[in-house]
């Protein structure tokens, strides 16, 4: 049972550059269109990205996993909250 109140709880998940199916795709489309290899293909997006400090995309199942957190009980008090969850590209506090 839950201790949720009736209120609704309102969150944001905004992810950036998640490493999906479609992403693949993406990578070996750039790899046959500029040559190199797929990992020269990640890399370039990386670079127009601006970096990534993880050094790479974010797994769906990251993106998940926080979502489920938000769902759960523990995460009853967070409202109105955004989650950025890009590996660090996007700088912020």
């Amino acid at each position: 049972m839950s201790t949720r109140p009736a209120a609704a709880q309102i969150n944001a998940v905004s992810p950036g550059w998640i490493m999906t199916e479609a992403t693949g795709d993406f990578l070996a489309m750039l790899q046959a269109a500029n040559g190199g290899t797929v990992e020269d293909a990640r890399q370039s997006v990386l670079d127009a990205l601006g970096g990534i400090p993880i050094g790479r995309g974010a797994e769906p199942v990251e993106v998940a996993d926080l979502i489920a957190y938000l769902a759960a009980d523990r995460a009853a008090a967070i409202h109105g909250a955004e989650f950025v969850i890009d590996g660090g590209t996007i700088r912020t506090v």
